[in-house]
């Protein structure tokens, strides 16, 4: 059932949890699993409310000695409390049922050994799938977990790891006693068991304390963990924001546990955080994944604070943990760690993410209005993790980050274990500052949109500037005009041709226009950076003059920031319909092999696809993409030799790949025919060629089924999936739509590779009979499947490559039967729409 705001509100007016006993029973099989609650609790005596427990059967529901009839007081989700006392026990006893959703308690089996693990994933309201609770972040309280589990397996939770004792007469099972949890809420407590093998270390934390570290994998895995890499950027983060929060470490240890089937790239359960286990490299990774890992170590690691130290009272400020854990990730890599240019990947990744998003018929403030779970669940989003985020980097730049971090202090000070809202924040801030906030807050926070912002540069005939002024506009349905704290950068040519910055000026941009009169009557540079350093939020565009400096000498930046700020001016014209597609792609493939920063390229390399699959002209696509395919390979072959662009080059090639040719290459470097000096063709990477064979009709079900049999790990299993999905014909389509639209039993990962797999074409004719089908079905998906499984289907089934005016018409009959009785399936539609028609816009400026 969908918890609604105001029901949490009144039900933390009538309650005060105290703790929660937890007794689990891990050893009844495959299906459930036994859960007994014990929740000890005071109340308006009198009053009546409910606990939340998603169950397979409840056995007994007990309250102050008097049992009450499960049959009539639970319907599966709700347990139903009626006149409570002033001080409350009670005992609900239960069966709960494993996941394969990658919500609750998610159970895999490692098919390369058959060893079981399991892990729990409980933000937003599924630790409810596991123990009955009180399920909203204001209700905190302290948790006990006792779980008894096969005796060879390791058990771990919030709290240190106990003895096992022996469970049962046959020796096979034993029971971990934990001790309880510090005041917390629920959606970061945490159970993760299974045969994980681990590595340990220790550090201490700035009171002088030992903090125990350990770092987890699958036991098949083990072989690729480079636990000491996690180990150093522990310690890194660990050091920094201690400093930087002036509260120690408030938990009593860390472990980090990479986990299978993992929906998100990680999860602050405090002292036991869980992370994508994409993040154990089996191969070669690109420099851009090892760098993702970094910043989401380090993010995680700014949660223990900010989100499980102090934590949000309702979901509406969930911007306040995602958006300050990236501010600071990001701030800690680039100041404490050797990803010094940090906030360039963050222009590059995080930005152009929340730009997108800002840009959508579904764009919200960044305090949002979450009426229920279903609003949050849809919330953790580009303006929720990445606006939030820059928009706290312009608070800094406005306020100074000296006196941002004073306020941050007087904040854990304050409100260490309990629940606050923005105002809170906001208050230690402008005490800190002496700024006043609450304009800053109305325009930044409580209104949606990105502006844009442009130079007007008025010259004097002997080549100094006249004139310079800085214009602000916003779209007519977000029309907000904001404040912006902004620097300007001139840039020219120095002796040895490289662009350098000549000048900076700093200052306030207000209004729609903006007089700069300090940098009339200087020399007028070969090009002007509007938000040079990338201090504010706001799409920027170039002046003419500069414009066509950047189309001569975009590889000739000195720095990877500016670089990056024209890189994303230039996508940002594309998206918007303003300058033609084809241009992009060429800049693109002009320069990109000049580019220095890994995740940079890993962005204008899917931004290049996008293009070619979306936005350059129907009728020109397959020349274009053919073409950008050949000069990838032209790429790929004078590349440094093992270097991280080679590697990023070859995947991009091998994804666009489809003319004879072109598939001879890719074949000949599966076989190993074909040699391409310091490339090293490892699990991951085969399977990326034969994806590209399988797609271009050049390799089927026998190849693959070769390829798992070298391959037989989870791993192979979802890439094998992935690419019998993208076999080019009607009925391999047919068999991936059935596997995951009528059958819908897949776990998650493997749900995602044949949704992956299914749009996986050349020839969007073969995805034509699937629109009305999609259509037809996507409501009951919603209404049946858990919400991570139905949010892959209906955003990753949405007929996007039928880029047509049909697909615009036949999504606005849907939306128009639906009406507003859907809110979330509504928005994720109306987000899938509004890319067919961005798409359609950026056609026709390509004509």
């Amino acid at each position: 059932m969908n918890l609604t705001r105001e029901e949490a509100r009144e039900r933390a007016a009538l309650l005060t949890v105290e703790s929660y006993d937890v007794v689990l029973d891990l050893t009844r099989g495959d299906q459930v699993f036994g859960s007994r609650t014990t929740v000890r609790f005071s109340a308006t005596p009198g009053s009546s409310t409910f606990i939340d427990a998603v169950t397979a059967e409840v056995r007994s529901v007990t309250l102050n000695g008097t049992d009450l009839d499960p049959a009539q007081v639970s319907d599966g989700v709700r347990i139903q409390l009626p006149d409570l006392a002033g001080q409350n026990e009670l005992v609900i006893d239960a069966d709960a049922l494993y996941m394969n959703t990658g919500e609750g308690l998610h159970r895999f089996v490692d098919p390369v050994d058959n060893e079981v693990y399991l892990y729990s994933q409980f933000e937003v309201p599924d630790a409810r799938r596991v123990f009955a609770v009180f399920e909203q972040p204001d209700l905190k309280a302290t948790f006990r977990f006792t779980v008894t589990a096969p005796a060879h397996w390791d058990v771990i939770s919030n709290s240190p790891t106990p003895e096992p004792v022996p469970a049962g007469k046959t020796g096979t099972a034993a029971t971990w006693a934990f001790e309880p949890t510090p005041r917390l809420s629920s959606y970061v407590t945490a159970l993760i068991a299974g045969p994980y093998q681990s590595v340990r270390s220790e550090l201490t934390s700035s009171d002088g304390r030992t903090i125990p570290l350990g770092v987890f994998a699958r036991k098949s895995l083990m072989q690729y963990l480079d636990a000491e890499n996690i180990f150093t950027l522990t310690r890194q983060g660990f050091e920094f924001f201690e400093r930087q929060f002036g509260t120690p470490y408030p938990f009593t240890k860390y472990d980090q546990l990479f986990v299978p089937e993992f929906n998100a790239g990680a999860m602050e359960n405090a002292g036991a955080v869980t992370f994508l286990e994409n993040y154990v490299f089996r191969s070669k990774p690109t420099e851009a994944t090892v760098e993702r890992r970094a910043i989401t170590v380090l993010h995680e690691l700014a949660h223990m604070w900010f989100g499980d130290l102090v934590t949000m009272r309702w979901w509406n400020d969930l911007w306040l943990n995602e958006s300050f854990a990236e501010f600071m990730s990001t701030l800690a890599a680039a100041e404490a760690t050797d990803w010094k240019n940090a906030w360039t990947t963050f222009a590059s990744v995080e930005k152009s993410w929340a730009y997108r998003q800002d840009q959508l018929p579904s764009t919200h403030p960044i305090v949002a209005e979450i009426k229920d779970l279903e609003d949050v669940q849809v919330n953790f989003d580009g303006i929720t993790y990445a606006k939030g985020a820059s928009v706290l980097r312009q608070l800094v730049a406005w306020v100074g980050q000296e006196q941002f971090m004073a306020g941050v202090r007087e904040y854990f000070g304050k409100h260490a274990w309990d629940n606050t809202e923005l105002a809170d924040l906001l208050a230690e801030l402008e005490a800190a500052s002496g700024r006043d906030l609450k304009e800053w807050s109305t325009e930044w926070l409580e209104t949606a949109g990105v502006n844009t912002l442009r130079a007007e540069i008025g010259a004097d005939g002997d080549g100094t500037i006249g004139s310079f002024a800085i214009l602000q506009s916003a779209v007519p349905e977000h029309p907000t005009l904001r404040r912006h704290r902004l620097a300007v950068g001139f840039y020219n040519l120095d002796a040895e041709g490289k662009l350098v910055r000549t000048h900076r000026t700093e200052l306030d941009v207000d209004g729609e226009r903006t007089e700069v009169p300090e940098l009339a009557g200087l020399p007028r540079p070969a090009l002007v950076l509007l938000n040079d350093d990338d201090l504010a939020y706001a799409k920027i565009r170039l002046d003419e003059h500069s414009l066509a400096t950047s189309k001569t000498h975009l590889k000739d930046f000195a720095e990877s920031l500016p670089r990056t700020l024209v890189w994303t001016s230039a996508w940002d014209a594309t998206r918007d319909g303003e300058t033609p597609a084809r241009a992009y792609v060429e800049l693109v493939l002009n320069n990109i092999a000049y580019e220095t920063d890994s995740s940079v390229v890993m962005v204008l390399l899917r931004q290049l696809a996008t293009t070619l699959t979306y936005y350059v002209r129907p009728e020109d696509r397959e020349r274009l993409s053919t073409a950008a395919a050949d000069r990838l390979w032209e790429l790929s072959d004078q590349a440094p030799a093992g270097s991280d662009p080679q590697l990023q080059f070859v995947k991009a090639f091998a994804g666009l790949a489809r003319t004879g040719g072109q598939l001879d290459i890719v074949a000949g470097l599966l076989s190993g025919e074909r040699i391409l000096e310091g490339l090293t063709v490892d699990a991951d990477l085969r399977w990326e060629l034969l994806t590209s064979l399988v797609a271009g009709g050049r390799a089927g079900q026998a190849e693959i089924d070769a390829e798992l049999g070298r391959d037989a790990t989870a791993t192979g299993q979802r890439a094998a999936a992935l690419a019998k999905a993208a076999i080019p014909t009607a009925e391999a389509k047919a068999a991936a739509w059935d596997a995951v639209v009528v059958a819908g039993d897949l776990p998650n990962a493997t749900q995602q590779s044949v949704i992956t797999g299914f749009n996986r074409v050349h020839e969007p004719s073969l995805l034509e009979p699937y629109a009305d089908k999609y259509f037809a079905a996507v409501r009951e998906v919603w209404a049946t499947r858990t919400h991570e499984i139905a949010q892959q289907i209906v955003v990753g089934l949405y007929p996007s490559r039928l880029t047509t005016q049909e697909t615009v018409e036949r999504t606005d009959r849907f939306l128009d039967g639906l009406g507003d009785a859907v809110p979330a399936l509504r928005r994720l539609v109306l987000e899938n729409r509004d890319g067919v028609v961005r798409a359609l816009k950026a056609q026709a400026a390509d004509r």
